[in-house]
């Protein structure tokens, strides 16, 4: 939801709505370059701090407690928020790399859904396109054609320069495959959610998650899962932030038992994560997510309101030169991306 709740004169005094507008990117004028206002980070919980002190002395700030169970990392909880938990670093470096790779090269292809589809259909192999200069252009039909459908209007992939070269107005029946990737919002994977209806369609196509996540967001979400059951993952949707994007507050109320976890991964860009309570009346509790990092939501956390009102893509605060590190070696494409972007998937288990 990139600021697609309607955002009336009511919901603009709500206490949650005012945080967000405290954290979101506003820009002062300049004549020369966009530079984003001065925020003040003082009271956003910083996990990754939190971890260095408790490593260090065991002592945690008020309000934070630690979970001892059989995980192999530390996992903190919030007292006046039970059913939430955070694991910072939970994701090795190797699969935060994997994970971004997948998330944009196989999870926008059909029959996962994109917020492009709507307008343009599938488009196959985005990622690919984009780095290759190609644009999607649209292709008029005879509407006297006995196979004509103009009701479904087709799109197809060229080079740039076949686009440039075109006549008449067929240029401008066009948009760069770069610019669609930038304007990549989400990705569904596993069952197909029905945004239009706020619901899962179990009868729209689909192929299930992959075997590899499944078994991590299984392991990830132990900590939180009742009487020891295993987590099933049935599916999943990945959001795709760019400067200035952010996530409204929202509930995620659509599956069938709230006692199981989402399962939250954060990928690339640091971030601002807001938790709220159960009603936007009550004042969220703003935390620092970053890469490698996940967040877990299961029983009374999954009736809180939650948001994500920034990310931090310039060099000082998006902390992530290990993720260059490990990128600068193969395809550019993938650090150019990542650099100024974040991925989240989560993961859920619907029935």
């Amino acid at each position: 939801m990139y600021d697609s709740e309607v955002i009336n004169e009511e919901s603009e005094r709500t206490a949650f709505r005012k945080v967000e507008k405290k954290y979101k990117i506003y820009y002062d004028n300049s004549k020369k370059k966009k530079i984003p206002r001065p925020v003040d980070l003082s009271e956003v919980i910083d996990f990754k701090s939190i971890l260095e002190k408790y490593n260090y002395d065991g002592e945690l700030m008020e309000g934070v407690t630690a979970i001892q169970c059989d995980f192999d990392r530390s996992i903190f909880c919030l007292e006046n928020r039970p059913g939430f938990y955070f694991i910072p670093g939970a994701l090795s470096l190797e699969e935060q790399c994997q994970w971004i790779r997948e998330s944009l090269t196989s999870f926008p292809q059909f029959p996962n859904r994109t917020n492009h589809d709507a307008i343009y259909g599938p488009i196959p192999y985005l990622f690919v396109s984009a780095t290759e200069g190609k644009a999607l252009v649209f292709e008029e039909r005879d509407p006297h054609s006995v196979d004509s459908d103009t009701s479904n209007p087709k799109w197809k992939l060229v080079e740039e320069m076949d686009r440039l070269s075109g006549t008449g107005n067929d240029a401008y029946k066009s948009v760069k495959a770069s610019l669609l990737l930038r304007k990549l919002r989400w990705s569904t994977l596993g069952l197909q959610f029905d945004w239009s209806k706020r619901s899962y369609n179990v009868d729209l196509p689909h192929k299930k998650i992959p075997n590899s996540l499944c078994d991590l967001a299984r392991r990830m979400a132990a900590p939180a899962m009742p009487n020891g059951e295993e987590f099933q993952p049935e599916a999943a949707i990945v959001n795709y932030f760019g400067l200035g994007d952010m996530l409204g507050g929202h509930l995620d109320d659509m599956e069938k038992d709230w006692s199981k976890p989402i399962v939250s991964m954060s990928l690339g860009c640091k971030a601002i994560f807001l938790l709220g309570g159960k009603c936007r009346e009550d004042s969220p509790i703003a935390m620092f997510l970053r890469s490698g990092d996940v967040v877990l939501m299961a029983g009374e956390a999954r009736e809180c309101f939650h948001g994500v009102p920034r990310i931090f893509t310039d060099t000082e605060n998006a902390e992530i030169s290990t993720l260059e590190s490990q990128f600068v070696d193969e395809d550019l494409s993938f650090l150019d991306y990542i650099r100024t972007s974040r991925i989240n998937i989560n993961i859920r288990q619907v029935f």
